[in-house]
């Protein structure tokens, strides 16, 4: 069946892909790996660019060599968001009734721009099937109206096996109840997947040859 993919990077990044050794991800190849029996046609890819901070600088430099990566296959749209910071006051926990100004910075647009683009392609019949990789509940309205209203199928696809780069262990991903209600299909992607899903370590573009980041060798 006629398939699109729809894959918000960060929760992809966060949820199953932080910590381990698999971030130089070939996710055409570990969709098409997964539902081979499927025509994929495009894999439309929501991420916002990071921000560098003291305690890794490189982190931008890092995310670029990857979009730059991923720019190399036909199928694939990148739709880019932003982070936004903004000064907030938050009572501290002790002592009580004190409050302490911070910067919090938020991640804007790429869940939206995932719904919509969702709806869009569904009013223009541009697929029969859409793979969602999130586990964003903010989707259910979106997936809602496609698989009721819309008669078309949604599959949602939960990554999961993220390491705490801190402490080592694997986060626990609770799968949402929401988007699992309206859903035509559920799956996760795990640790396997995504080691079987690697790009080469030296890719080619119009501008050149470039190379997986050393720090994920």
């Amino acid at each position: 069946m006629k398939t699109n993919v729809y894959i918000d990077g960060l929760n992809l990044y966060y949820r199953a892909v932080q910590g381990t050794p698999y971030k130089w991800l070939d996710i055409v190849k570990l969709v098409q790996k997964r539902y081979h029996q499927n025509t994929i046609r495009k894999i439309k890819y929501f991420t916002s660019v990071v921000q560098s901070r003291s305690d890794d600088p490189g982190k931008p430099v890092r995310q670029q060599i990857y979009l730059r990566a991923l720019r190399t296959f036909s199928q694939i749209e990148i739709i880019e968001g932003k982070f936004q910071t903004n000064k907030v006051r938050l009572p501290l926990a002790s002592p009580p009734h004190n409050t302490v100004e911070v910067l919090r910075t938020e991640e804007k647009s790429s869940d939206v721009n995932l719904a919509v683009h969702l709806l869009n392609d569904a009013y223009k019949k541009d697929y029969e099937v859409a793979i969602v990789v999130s586990n964003d509940s903010d989707l259910l309205e979106a997936i809602r109206i496609v698989t009721q209203d819309l008669n078309l199928k949604v599959g949602v696809v939960f990554p999961t096996g993220a390491i705490d780069p801190h402490t080592g262990t694997r986060h626990i991903v609770r799968k949402s109840r929401d988007l699992q209600k309206y859903a035509t299909f559920i799956g996760e992607i795990r640790l396997g997947g995504l080691s079987r899903s690697q790009l080469p370590n030296t890719l080619k573009d119009a501008k050149g040859t470039f190379h997986k980041p050393p720090e994920w060798q």
